[in-house]
């Protein structure tokens, strides 16, 4: 179910546990795909951030803006950017490698708040060179590029 695309009329915020992401993102779907690989990932629903408005209506209603963080919803709580990756450190199985890691580095609420602003400036210049268009949920003026 982790690596399906899941239509938009049957994912809501009120699942217990979803990962909104922009799809579109080459390294957040890298990122999301593994960690969801090991014994965590059956926890997890991945949400596209394009394809469920229902989810981005909830979203925007609380202020977030989808491109500059993923969102983590656990039974109705939102977490976002960097609390949203350090939660997911904590709840994870160090299972593969990859979650190991993942562990290692972002359980430190610290880490998480320092690595990722970078993170999130190598993927919005990534995205950039792509030439990938901003889902602009907050209805930003002059916001639809990278």
């Amino acid at each position: 179910m982790t690596t399906a695309t899941i239509p938009a009329e049957t994912v809501s915020s009120d699942d217990r546990w979803g990962l909104v992401y922009d799809w579109q993102c080459p390294a957040c779907n890298l990122y999301c795909h593994q960690l969801c690989s090991g014994e965590s990932g059956a926890r997890f629903r991945l949400i596209d951030a394009r394809g469920n408005p229902e989810v981005m209506k909830e979203i925007t209603a609380r202020g977030f803006d989808i491109d500059q963080g993923m969102i983590l919803i656990i039974n109705g709580r939102f977490y976002y950017g960097a609390e949203a990756i350090h939660q997911l450190a904590l709840i994870a199985s160090p299972s593969t490698v990859f979650n190991w890691l993942n562990i290692r580095i972002f359980r430190s609420r610290r880490r998480a708040q320092l690595l990722y602003p970078v993170l999130r400036a190598s993927r919005n210049f990534l995205l950039k060179l792509l030439r990938r268009t901003k889902i602009n949920n907050l209805g930003l003026p002059d916001n639809e590029r990278f």
